[in-house]
């Protein structure tokens, strides 16, 4: 008994020194170290690199398992696994390296400390309800139709190869621009601040195109490359069934109704504090994903 309170008490004074040894500089180094963990998971929760990650944690797991039980062939595969490891992940996995390097180069100062909802409540609101209604009108009538929400990436050169209109959004709008045969019906849509600013544009072709799903079409392969080479939210109506697909990531959801729509894009053009907590969970559990 003695011995188990002696043991406890040089555990209480192991953690006590190292205690009053954090001077102010290590504090900063904690504090530095979590915002970047914090906002690096961010990052990465909504791509492919989430599953990279989850898949090193279990190889750890997997290493300390290896050491403690001395089993002295997995913990050397493993070891070489590791010292490849860096370089395997740069070439597996460059599209989302860099989506992660693109949007930290995005990112501004006023990003991670406080945002202004006013003026993206303001410009989106009514775009929104533009939007869901007319991909529901679409949708009902099985007109295909691409529109593409520009956020913090610029689509320069997409925009270039449509027709400049620069006018306000509408579901009438919208039908003429789809409407079967018209000059500008194959293109996709690219809205930015809220306004309708090119039609007819043409989009660049999914990275890894052969993974995808066969019995997706063109607009739907557009949508997925696009996503994939910016942070854009691109909505999708099958012209073949009729049905709301949308496109973040390199990652297609599909079976949206004009709610559902309007939860998913609130949220993911409206800051946070002006949407509902559980709208891009919602989407998330009602939508089956097709991933590349």
């Amino acid at each position: 008994m003695f011995q188990t309170i002696n043991s406890f008490k040089d555990l209480i004074d192991a953690i006590w020194g190292v205690l009053i040894s954090i001077g102010l500089n290590d504090i900063f180094d904690i504090i530095i170290l979590s915002f970047i963990i914090y906002h690096a998971f961010k990052l990465i929760r909504e791509t492919r690199a989430l599953q990279l990650v989850q898949g090193i944690l279990l190889l750890l797991v997997c290493y300390l398992l290896s050491i403690f039980f001395e089993l002295q062939t997995i913990r050397f595969l493993l070891k070489t696994c590791f010292s490849w490891g860096i370089l395997v992940i740069a070439i597996l996995f460059q599209p989302e390296l860099r989506r992660i390097i693109e949007k930290i180069g995005r990112a501004k100062i006023s990003d991670f400390i406080s945002s202004d909802n006013s003026d993206a409540e303001e410009v989106w609101s009514g775009a929104i309800a533009s939007i869901c209604e007319a991909a529901q009108n679409l949708s009902a009538t099985c007109t295909g139709a691409l529109i593409i929400c520009e956020r913090k990436t610029r689509l320069g050169e997409q925009i270039d190869t449509g027709t400049i209109l620069d006018c306000l959004p509408s579901a009438a709008v919208f039908g003429n621009i789809f409407y079967p045969n018209t000059p500008l019906h194959d293109g996709a849509v690219i809205m930015r601040d809220g306004k309708i600013l090119a039609a007819g544009c043409f989009l660049p072709k999914p990275q890894k195109e052969e993974l995808i799903a066969k019995q997706l079409g063109s607009r739907h392969r557009a949508a997925i490359g696009m996503s994939e080479n910016s942070d854009a939210v691109v909505i999708v109506v099958s012209e073949e069934t009729g049905t709301i697909s949308v496109a973040e990531n390199g990652e297609l959801t599909r079976g949206y109704s004009k709610e559902s729509l309007a939860k998913l894009l609130r949220a993911r053009l409206i800051p946070e504090t002006h949407t509902d907590n559980g709208s891009g969970n919602f989407a998330g559990r009602v939508m089956s994903r097709w991933k590349k």
